[in-house]
C-alpha cells in the first residue's frame, strides 16, 4: 500500500465498509499496472482466486498477477494455498467461455513456499483432461519447466539386432519331426521375455543415452526398440529373462536421472526468477552464476551453512555465505552479490 501511493490509501478508506463482492478496485496509483484489486482476507483463497479471475474476464483485462494470498497475516499453509490457488486457475481455464485474461501470475516472495507450489503444480501433471495438460504445460512454462525445442525432434534409431539360429529337424515320421519342433518353441518361448518402459523423460534422451542402450543391446541377449513416436515415448526390451530384466533396471535408472535433472532445473529457473548470485566481471560489472550454482547458493544459505565451494571463471572458490565474500586457493577475496528482483521491473 505504500508503494502504491496516498491516493490509493484513500480510495480504500472511502469504498471500505460498501463492498458487496468481497474485493474493492482502485486505479494502480504509483505501481506498474493498470488496476489494483484489494481482497477482503475471509481464508476461502479458491473462492477469492475464483472471483478475481471473473472479474478480469468481465473487465476485459489481459493479465493478473496474484501473491500467495493468506500466507502472510493470516497464516495460512502454503501448501494449503498453493493447491487452492492453482485449483482456482484450472477451473477458469476449462470456461470455454474465457475469451479475454490472458496471462495469469502468482508471484511468490519468500523462498521456502517455492517447493509447495512447484508440487502443487506437478500433480496437475498426471490428469488425462486435455485442457489440465494444456495448463500444465502453461505452469511447467512458468515454472521453467522443459521447454519445446524450435525445431521439431529428430527421432534416433537403435541399430536393429538379429540373431539368427537355424534348427534342422529329422525324424522318422512327419508327426515326430513337428512334435520336435512344437517342444522347441515351447522350450523358447519359456525363455523369452519382453519388457516395455512408458515415460515422457524417454523424449529426452539424446545421442549419449542412446549409445548407452546400443551397448546394452550388443553386451547381453536383448533386442531393444526406442518407440519415440508414441505418446508417452516407449522403451521395448525383448530376449532372454535374465537379461531384460538386468536392462531394465539399467533404463529405469537413466530415465529417473533424466527426470531429477529436469526436476532440478526446473527448480533452478523458477528461483532465478526470484533471487540471483552474481561475481564480479569487467569495468565494475557483475555477471550471474549459471541457474543451477544459483540455486546451490541460496539453498545453502537458507539452510544457515557457513560455507560453500563453487567455482568461477574455472577457477575453485570458497564462499562465506554471511559476508558474501569468496576467497580462491591463493587467498586472493572478492565480492559477491545477492539480489533480490523486483517481480514490476
Amino acid at each position: 500500500m505504500d508503494a502504491a501511493g496516498p491516493q490509493v490509501a484513500d480510495e480504500c478508506a472511502q469504498y471500505a465498509g460498501q463492498y458487496q463482492t468481497g474485493f474493492i478496485t482502485t486505479p494502480g496509483g504509483n505501481l506498474l499496472c493498470s488496476k489494483i484489486i484489494h481482497l477482503i482476507t475471509d481464508n476461502q483463497v479458491k473462492s477469492q482466486v475464483s472471483k478475481v479471475l471473473h472479474e478480469c474476464e468481465q473487465r476485459m483485462y489481459k493479465s493478473v498477477a496474484f501473491p500467495a494470498i493468506g500466507t502472510g497475516q493470516a497464516g495460512q499453509s502454503s501448501a494449503k494455498v498453493a493447491d487452492e490457488m492453482l485449483d482456482a486457475v484450472v477451473e477458469f481455464a476449462r470456461q470455454k467461455s474465457v475469451q479475454h485474461l490472458q496471462t495469469i501470475k502468482i508471484v511468490i516472495f519468500q523462498t521456502n513456499m517455492l517447493t509447495d507450489f512447484y508440487e502443487s503444480m506437478k500433480k496437475r501433471e498426471d490428469s488425462d483432461s486435455s485442457t489440465m495438460k494444456s495448463w500444465a504445460s502453461v505452469f511447467k512454462s512458468f515454472f521453467g519447466g522443459r521447454k519445446p525445442s524450435s525445431e521439431e525432434k529428430k527421432f534416433m534409431i537403435l541399430e536393429k539386432k538379429v540373431d539368427l539360429v537355424t534348427f534342422q529337424i529329422c525324424g522318422e515320421s512327419q508327426e515326430k519331426v513337428d512334435a520336435t519342433e512344437s517342444w522347441l518353441k515351447d522350450l523358447i518361448l519359456k525363455e523369452q521375455f519382453e519388457n516395455i518402459i512408458s515415460d515422457e523423460a524417454i523424449e529426452s534422451f539424446d545421442k549419449t543415452q542412446i549409445a548407452i542402450l546400443e551397448d546394452l543391446q550388443r553386451g547381453k541377449q536383448v533386442t531393444i526398440q526406442l518407440l519415440n513416436k508414441l505418446s508417452p515415448p516407449q522403451i521395448k526390451i525383448s530376449g532372454i529373462s535374465r537379461d531384460v530384466y538386468s536392462v531394465s533396471l539399467q533404463v529405469q535408472e537413466m530415465v529417473q536421472q533424466i527426470k531429477s535433472t529436469e526436476e532440478e532445473q526446473s527448480k533452478a529457473e523458477l528461483l532465478h526468477h526470484l533471487v540471483e548470485w552474481r561475481y564480479p566481471g569487467r569495468n565494475g560489472s557483475f555477471v550471474a552464476f549459471d541457474k543451477l550454482t544459483n540455486m546451490q547458493l541460496e539453498r545453502a544459505r537458507m539452510a544457515k551453512k557457513l560455507h560453500l565451494n563453487v567455482s568461477i571463471k574455472k577457477k575453485n572458490y570458497k564462499v562465506d555465505l554471511n559476508t558474501l565474500k569468496a576467497t580462491d586457493d591463493q587467498g586472493k577475496t572478492i565480492n559477491l552479490q545477492r539480489v533480490i528482483k523486483d517481480e514490476g521491473k
